[in-house]
């Protein structure tokens, strides 16, 4: 992979004129800048370089101060005069150029051409390099200043900052390290897409705050992250509290989430397995999709970033496709991540008509990223409308695995039962001669079949309510009649839900396990009520 110390040398070598680096790390950029430049195995010529600031003017390389550079234009005439081979480090000059809507001074964008040129052709190797926190360049020099990528700490940079302050914090025993070695690396990992100086003030804040690291201060390092994420304005940084065991049934799609869990780790990379893709999880609406992307996250201890495509497509005219590649990149800043695209079908869906184009745009570059993604960015996209699917987004490749959800069995039924009444009965004043025993709960599960999982919390939520009308406890009558008095999706959309499953019979794997399709069918369901291939995991 080309490191930025690579791209910098032969632009160097090239002798390109003036390069723009967007970065917040100034002295990073300067740092790695300076690495290069007085390389002579890199750059052939070894240069001094010499560094702008609005508070400091300009600085030569022996640290002494050139009088009367201290205005943008005085440090680029400055520049220009110089003849001797260097690298001119300008950190304060985007405000001039127009950045933060402000009008770019046209002296200032003059001189820059003047010195693009001079460079160009000079007897001697001089380059100028503009470093600034924002992308923004006048149009007058789209044509003669190059941009140049700089990447954000790799893992090995965070863990040396890891490891730097873990041994600097506890040579006077003013903390206690409770880390593995595993421990250490997804602690490193979770700092992934934050600066060096975030990511000191992520592990900084850790320590401080009960005076021991451990595993469970991966959820400190995720709050700095969430600052970055709100910042970029498409994606947004969801709470994931929700454990898999939260989820009723769906078995066969927990197990297999279960068995990847840390495959993004070094680990699983050094057995050859590479970081899971994705999973396209599809079905009857009220079952458990949505609420099962919270849940993986939460149980693999990573970010969950929700896209909103609508996001994507607002804003101004031509802006999508730029939309589209700036959420990619800060999804792939906060891996390893889950990335949650809730029915994907009402963004993706529909193609490019109407819109000259832009839809279709926006949706290949996605299908790129997804069939060529290298970070460890976990696509979870749930869709209710299969008819609404591209056929590009369900060919292999694109996600591991494309999961359907059906209503659920009377196992699940019954599993969903006891996860909503017994979370309510916690509650004094809703607790009383209710017991929660087998009985109950296989009664609620036969009475309840063709009752989706969202549906089964209603009545349990309209039990309550009666309940609490007249300030009693919770009894079994009142789930009764919740149930009575509620008309199931599966009677309403009976025609839907039975193209949904026949769609889904060989083209998608049934989240439920297999033992609780076989006790289905033995109690009276029928075989082949749920779509999807009954595969084990």
């Amino acid at each position: 992979m080309t490191t930025f110390r690579d791209t910098l040398s032969q632009l160097l070598k090239a002798r390109i004129p003036v390069l723009h680096v967007e970065s917040y790390e100034e002295q990073r950029v300067v740092a790695e800048i300076t690495a290069v430049a007085h390389d002579a195995a890199r750059v052939r010529t070894p240069r001094g370089v010499w560094i702008w600031s609005a508070t400091h003017g300009l600085v030569a390389p022996d640290g002494s101060r050139r009088n009367g550079a201290g205005e943008p234009q005085a440090a680029l005439d400055a520049a220009l005069r110089l003849d001797e081979p260097a690298v001119v480090v300008l950190l304060d000059l985007h405000p001039a150029l127009g950045a933060g809507g402000r009008p770019a001074d046209p002296g200032v964008v003059r001189r820059l051409r003047d010195l693009a040129a001079a460079y160009r052709s000079g007897p001697v190797p001089r380059t100028l390099v503009l470093v600034s926190p924002v992308p923004h360049l006048p149009g007058e020099l789209a044509k003669d200043v190059t941009a140049v990528d700089f990447p954000l700490p790799t893992e090995v940079e965070i863990r040396a900052v890891l490891e730097g302050m873990i041994a600097a914090n506890t040579a006077g025993g003013r903390i206690r390290i409770d880390l593995d070695a595993q421990g250490r690396e997804r602690l490193a990992k979770a700092a992934l897409g934050l600066t060096l100086h975030e990511a000191e003030n992520a592990f900084a804040r850790a320590m401080v705050d009960d005076g021991v690291l451990d595993a469970r201060d991966v959820a400190l390092v995720h709050e700095e992250k969430r600052q970055a994420v709100r910042r970029s304005g498409l994606l947004e940084f969801v709470e994931a509290e929700v454990a898999l065991g939260d989820v009723g049934g769906l078995e066969n799609l927990k197990r297999w989430l279960a068995k990847r869990d840390g495959l993004w780790l070094a680990e699983a990379s050094a057995y050859g397995l590479p970081a899971p893709r994705g999973v396209l999880i599809t079905g009857v609406p009220g079952c458990g999709k949505s609420l099962t992307a919270k849940a993986v996250a939460a149980a693999w201890g990573l970010p969950l970033l929700r896209l909103d495509i609508g996001k994507v497509f607002a804003g101004l005219v031509g802006s999508s496709e730029q939309n589209m590649r700036e959420a990619i990149r800060t999804a792939e800043a906060a891996a390893p991540c889950v990335l949650w695209l809730d029915e994907i079908e009402k963004g993706f869906g529909g193609g490019a008509g109407g819109d000259s184009g832009t839809s279709g745009r926006v949706f290949g570059s996605f299908l790129t990223w997804m069939q060529e993604k290298t970070r460890a960015v976990f696509v979870i996209a749930t869709a209710n409308d299969f008819e609404g699917l591209p056929p590009e987004l369900l060919r292999k490749g694109r996600f591991d695995e494309i999961f359907f959800v059906d209503l659920p069995t009377r196992a699940e039924r019954a599993s969903i039962w006891a996860l909503h009444v017994q979370r309510r009965l916690r509650h004094r004043a809703v607790a009383g001669a209710l017991t929660v025993d087998h009985a109950l709960l296989a009664e609620l599960a036969e009475l309840s079949d063709g009752y989706s999982g969202a549906e089964i919390e209603q009545a349990v939520v309209g039990a309550l309510v009666d309940a609490y009308a007249e300030r009693r406890p919770l009894r079994r009558d009142d789930l009764l009649r919740a149930l009575v008095n509620m008309v199931p999706l599966s009677v309403t959309q009976a025609e839907r839900i039975t193209a949904v499953r026949n769609w889904a019979e060989h083209r998608a794997v049934a989240a439920t396990a297999a033992e609780d399709w076989d006790l289905d069918a033995r109690s009276g369901a029928g075989p082949g009520r749920h779509g999807g291939r009954p595969v084990e995991f």
